[in-house]
């Protein structure tokens, strides 16, 4: 989920339970008081004091692919491979990469044009490439169909359909989706369109166009990344705050702006937390997009929360020099907590920016007046989780959705459970309805693939199945807190020709 926890227009949010309030170590509290869904909640920490250091290291910007175009296709060529990096500053760790050892180069595709992806598996085990938000066929959509073994390449082809947006990429094998993504097999998608908005909006990349990954993760004293329970209930463990594969955790890491106006994409790519990006001296953060494009127009915003597996875009224009600052919130049983001052942005431009256009997109709300209704319920049984009463650990135990191809549907996307969820759809974007029974405002009237629901909370949604359909394949529907997922929380979606 992407939200504001306050919109700085005064326009407010209601009452729903989406506020700052869960941002000190109440992620898994509900409505209810708060219980424990096994032994999970006793484990939550709460936010703790201020983390910052000397900007003294500069950003790093991820390498954007370069592909090759032949006959009106772009071909990209990743490897999943292992490799070792630091985490923990200091200290080495076994960690995993697209093309190097941690994280992975950035892709701008371009809507309209068909792309090649050969990607080779130089890993010990099955793996998959999900493209996180995009919209392609169920058979190139890299789910848990899709896993190819060691020593393999996979070569999916598509007609990219989005329209601009901030996607990314991962891994999405069954059982080993936290394992391969925490150890940090990720990197983001850039979706280029011709659209007046994209027109007007900084988008030369690594210059005014910055990718900003951040991820909390769990290490012992040793490096090990942790990566299901029972490394997360071990002793002696730290929650480090990575941006763009380094370490924030006593390091505010340095960028110059060389434009008077920058745009930041944002990817919560931790394996379970909450991150809420801010300015440190409180001032406003310029939206424009969430997961699936531009908002209708940009929004002036105090603070920017994602849950796993989120993004969102904003700008800003400065005249003197930012600092940002991640708080984050324990998502799962334990996990990070407190405020990172992770990024100090300091102007060096003498341009000045054209206003911002008045209108980014068209965003028609749905009338779901006629639409087929549906209930999706996440629940749990001891370390089980669920979705409509079964655990999705085998494509043949998934819970199963079968939907035909135009359907247009509203989901009530109910939480059973006391724990934080974050409501991943693949395929096709969603349109919130409600929240804890209140009508969306301000960002939350935009597009999402992926959302928070609290503990004991329902969120309606509304979509339309468009483009793909098929009798083999499918797409998935899950809980983005990757473990939740392994254990479980996964159902599939089948999309059919009416």
């Amino acid at each position: 989920m992407t939200h504001t926890t306050q919109p700085a227009s005064g326009a407010g949010r209601g009452k729903g339970m989406h506020r700052r309030k869960f941002l000190g170590g109440m992620a898994g509290a509900g409505f209810a008081a708060v219980a424990a869904g096994g032994a999970a909640l006793a484990y939550l920490t709460d936010a703790g004091q201020n983390r910052a250091g000397a900007a003294s290291t500069t950003l790093t910007i991820p390498e954007l692919l370069e592909g090759t175009t032949s006959d009106g296709t772009t071909t990209f060529t990743l490897e999943a491979k292992t490799g070792t990096s630091e985490v923990l500053s200091g200290v080495t760790s076994t960690t995993a990469g697209y093309n190097q050892s941690f994280l992975g180069p950035t892709m701008k595709w371009t809507s309209g044009d068909t792309v090649l992806l050969n990607i080779t598996n130089s890993l010990d085990a099955d793996t998959t490439v999900h493209f996180h938000g995009a919209h392609i066929p169920p058979k190139m959509d890299g789910g848990p169909q899709n896993a190819f073994a060691a020593g393999e390449t996979w070569s999916p082809t598509f007609t990219v359909k989005d329209e601009a947006k901030t996607l990314w990429y991962h891994p999405h094998a069954l059982g080993t989706t936290a394992e391969q993504v925490t150890r940090g097999l990720a990197g983001m998608i850039i979706v280029e369109d011709d659209s007046d908005a994209s027109a007007a909006l900084p988008s030369t990349y690594g210059t005014d166009d910055i990718p900003i990954i951040l991820q909390c993760l769990a290490a012992d004293s040793s490096g090990d990344v942790k990566y299901d329970l029972t490394g997360y209930l071990s002793g002696g463990l730290s929650y480090p705050l990575l941006c763009n594969g380094t370490n924030v955790d006593a390091t505010t890491l340095a960028f110059t702006a060389t434009k008077s106006r920058t745009r930041f994409r944002l990817l919560n790519a931790s394996p379970s937390d909450i991150i809420t990006v801010q300015r440190g001296d409180g001032g406003t953060l310029t939206q424009i997009a969430t997961d699936q494009g531009y908002l209708t127009e940009a929004a002036e915003v105090e603070s920017i929360r994602l849950v796993a597996g989120a993004r969102a875009e904003f700008v800003m224009d400065l005249s003197d020099a930012v600092t940002l600052q991640a708080v984050v919130t324990t998502g799962w049983v334990r996990g990070g907590s407190g405020t990172y001052d992770f990024l100090t942005v300091t102007p060096d431009a003498s341009d000045t920016p054209d206003a911002l256009p008045s209108s980014l997109n068209t965003i028609t709300r749905y009338d779901t007046t006629d639409f087929a209704a549906r209930t999706i319920t996440l629940g749990q049984s001891g370390a089980s989780m669920l979705i409509n009463g079964s655990a999705g650990t085998t494509m043949a135990a998934m819970a199963m959705i079968s939907t035909t191809l135009d359907a247009e549907e509203i989901w009530t996307v109910t939480n059973s459970t006391q724990l934080e969820h974050s409501f991943h759809l693949h395929d096709v974007p969603f349109q919130l309805i409600s929240i804890n029974g209140e009508e969306p405002t301000g960002v939350d009237l935009g597009w999402f693939d992926t959302y928070e629901i609290v503990g004991g909370g329902t969120i309606k949604i509304a979509m339309q199945f468009t483009d793909f359909a098929d009798d083999t394949y499918m797409y998935m529907l899950h809980c983005h807190l990757l473990q939740h997922e392994d254990e479980g929380m996964m159902a599939s979606l089948m999309v059919t020709e009416s």
